[in-house]
């Protein structure tokens, strides 16, 4: 099968899951399908704002906030922007809750609220510790930092809204639905690619879809057991080499 083109989650697949850090061999490996002529596209929860060691790696495609924001070079491929006044009523009520939210645009903001618990998720999620005020642009995603029975509260008040846990103590909310793969699709007939001819790594569930899209699904070593159980191939863990693994395996470089 000749590819065209291969869909990276970021953390966990192009980073080492250990430590964040991206490894020589998997730098060398994108570049070797850059070389070759195939597209390389990062697929990430981060914001545009966080993938700037991507780009030095010659990845000019990106699909972000967890599919709500799709942009190669400087043309925006893809968009769902949330509406401006339930930004503004949901950061107002998260505030006067006192619970952490953050808000992803290009960039990432967040309402100023921070315990050990959102510190602790921000470490585990992004590598971050932020303490950002709220931003006037179009935000994409929203991430409310409480646990269950603190979300409740949210889901009563906003029954019109989608609430989707992703990580202990990090939920998005959403207005419409968003996914990796609706994004992927969207860069696709972008470029005039078939599904089949495309290639997908990936590490936690929220890259189920997307690996379960393509004609190539790939699953790190380190990845979810429900991912593995899906994917086409299950390659090393990310601090094992396993991008350069798998694409070495099945002839792509």
């Amino acid at each position: 099968m000749s590819y065209k083109i291969v869909f990276f989650d970021v953390d966990g697949t192009i980073t080492n899951h250990a430590d964040g850090v991206i490894s020589q061999s998997t730098k060398e490996a994108i570049r070797a399908l850059k070389n070759k002529g195939l597209k390389v596209v990062a697929a990430t929860g981060r914001p545009l704002s966080m993938c700037n060691e991507l780009s030095k790696l010659g990845i000019d495609t990106f699909i972000t906030a967890n599919g709500a924001y799709v942009k190669h070079n400087q043309t925006v491929i893809h968009k769902v922007p949330i509406d401006r006044r339930i930004v503004k009523d949901i950061s107002e009520f998260s505030f006067k809750e006192n619970n952490g939210m953050s808000f992803f645009t290009e960039n990432f903001c967040m309402n100023g609220i921070k315990n050990t618990k959102i510190l602790k998720a921000l470490r585990e999620t992004l590598s971050l510790n932020v303490n950002r005020l709220i931003y006037q642009q179009e935000v994409y995603l929203m991430c409310l930092y409480a646990s269950d029975e603190m979300v409740e509260k949210y889901i009563r008040k906003y029954p019109h809204l989608l609430f989707k846990r992703w990580h202990p103590f990090v939920l998005n909310i959403l207005q419409e639905d968003i996914s990796k793969s609706l994004a992927a699709l969207k860069v696709l007939q972008y470029f005039g690619i078939d599904r089949s001819e495309a290639i997908a790594f990936g590490d936690g569930e929220n890259d189920i879809d997307m690996l379960e899209l393509v004609g190539l699904g790939i699953a790190m070593g380190n990845g979810s057991e429900k991912l593995k159980k899906i994917a086409d191939f299950v390659t090393k863990k990310s601090n094992q080499d396993g991008i350069d693994f798998a694409l070495k395996k099945h002839k792509i470089i």
